[in-house]
């Protein structure tokens, strides 16, 4: 190879990483907007990267050295994207001018992985509204109250199986045995399977879909490639979730609604809403459509609420009042409707409301709102000295959920578990977003809420929460995962409560 060939390569090689990378690492230079100042290809997410910070802790103290700035610039590895922390901006963006910002920024490849490109989150534009529409009938309060029963149905198994094993306490990994009462719920509320996953552990919804959820440190590369590399990971055929995942949940859908269709049976779950809302507007969902919803939903339903559920059960366990207070209101509930909790009266229960929406204010599962850039839009000068600025079409935009949950100017003492400061009435939208914000927020929202709420109802009626040796509080979030968890995970102290409600064939009486 002789060397004008040599030469030429170079230059074209300097382009090309030019062109692709450093141009664009050039982007809040060129646009005069306030950030630090990046690391080639790492962007920002060197921390993440190298698992010397959480995400959440370190978005956070990223947000405190802009608290002077309405929005500011961070490189998620090569893509910039604009974080924005100035509420009217943040109502802005997800509410008045949603036309602008309809898609998430997110949006892995349908082709190459249709579990995670063909589901409601990623969907975008007419195909995201179509589905949008399609599914929401599902979630109505008289649908979510048809599935009620079917959540306590599981939620009596689970506490009475915990509270048998713990006459004398016992020291759970809450995470383990949430996600068993999570993976039932989904199970049957969604793909339309009975099981009981702490009584047979071994059952195969469950041992499947405990493997799906647990997102490996290789899968999360992946999740970070498809989103800021999706040329790379077309190139490379590299999927988050293989063909083997696809086909088994594929095989439940098609197999339930091929039978329901043959013997006209019809069960208050997910698969038959998904059913009769497809029939509603005229067309049918697919199997595959339908397995791309009830997947996310799973996922959702599985590691999401056992997160939660597992966040507000250590805060009970750690605050003594509120266990008090919250079991208090469960046995008036009791007596109430003699031992048979309606859904209009768990619904109705306002310190537990106010517990689970603390909960999800100090541990948000969803740690940003993304949003992409559609439409030219004028963003306020984010210092009062300095200038309006036009992003065009293809910017993501970020809100830190999380930032703005533990912000002390719009919650006193953020670091404090204090159900009481949703006893009032909830924040505004821009200041409480566990579920996202606008037109685009979680559609299962009530789903996880009522899930949340039943579990604790059960469990709290026959036992009492304590911490244990291996319980850390407060918390310290493990920096080699994505998602929140603590460093040695979660552990409580469960004993059966000498003074409860007890459960008996269908009635119940509070000693």
């Amino acid at each position: 190879m002789d060397a004008f060939t040599i030469a030429l390569i170079l230059v074209g090689a300097v382009l090309l990483v030019y062109n692709f990378i450093w141009r664009r690492m050039n982007y809040f230079k060129e646009m005069g907007i306030a950030h630090d100042w990046p690391l080639p290809i790492l962007g920002h997410m060197a921390p993440i990267t190298f698992q010397r910070a959480h995400f959440a802790d370190y978005l956070e103290n990223v947000c405190k050295r802009f608290s002077d700035y309405k929005y500011f610039g961070f490189y998620n590895f090569i893509t910039p994207v604009i974080i924005v922390t100035d509420l009217d901006l943040i109502t802005s963006i997800a509410v008045k001018n949603f036309e602008n910002f309809t898609d998430r920024s997110t949006s892995p490849n349908a082709d190459l992985d249709p579990l995670m490109g063909n589901n409601l989150t990623a969907l975008r534009g007419d195909r995201w509204r179509d589905m949008r529409k399609l599914l929401s009938p599902s979630f109505t309060s008289s649908k979510l109250k048809a599935m009620f029963m079917l959540m306590v149905d599981c939620a009596d198994r689970f506490s009475e199986h915990i509270a048998e094993g713990s006459r004398n306490g016992k020291v759970y990994d809450t995470k383990d045995i949430f996600s068993r009462y999570t993976n039932d719920v989904i199970a049957t509320t969604s793909f339309g399977i009975t099981v009981d996953s702490l009584k047979n552990p071994d059952n195969e919804f469950y041992k499947f879909g405990k493997r799906t959820a647990t997102i490996s440190f290789f899968q999360t590369i992946k999740m970070l490639a498809a989103n800021n590399f999706p040329k790379l990971m077309k190139l490379l055929r590299l999927s988050v979730f293989g063909k083997e995942t696809q086909r088994y949940f594929e095989n439940i859908i098609g197999q339930t609604v091929a039978l329901r269709k043959e013997k006209g049976i019809s069960r208050p779950d997910m698969i038959q809403l998904m059913m009769e809302s497809s029939s509603t507007y005229g067309r049918e969902l697919t199997i595959e459509e339908m397995t791309c919803q009830a997947f996310v939903f799973f996922l959702a339903g599985y590691e999401a609420s056992s997160n939660l559920l597992c966040f507000a059960a250590q805060e009970i366990a750690v605050n003594p009042d509120v266990q008090t207070r919250l079991q208090a209101e469960i046995d008036d509930v009791m007596r109430k409707t003699d031992g048979k909790p309606t859904y209009d009266a768990i619904k109705g229960m306002s310190y537990l409301d106010a517990v689970v929406n603390e909960a999800n204010r100090k541990y948000p599962i969803g740690m940003v709102l993304d949003r992409l850039c559609l439409k030219e839009f004028e963003m306020p000068p984010a210092t009062p000295d300095s200038k309006p600025i036009t992003i065009k079409p293809g910017v993501s935009v970020w809100v830190p959920i999380s930032a703005v949950h533990h912000d002390p100017k719009y919650y006193y003492e953020p670091q404090r578990f204090d159900p009481d400061r949703f006893l009032n009435g909830l924040p505004p939208p821009n200041v409480y977003m566990p579920f996202g914000l606008g037109p685009r927020s979680c559609i299962g929202n009530r789903f996880a809420l009522m899930e949340t709420k039943v579990a604790l109802f059960y469990v709290l009626l026959r036992c009492n929460l304590e911490p244990c040796a291996k319980t850390m509080h407060p918390v310290v979030y493990q920096k080699k995962s994505f998602s929140m968890i603590p460093e040695g995970g979660f552990w409580l102290n469960v004993k059966t409560r000498d003074s409860a409600g007890k459960i008996s064939n269908g009635t119940a009486s509070v000693k």
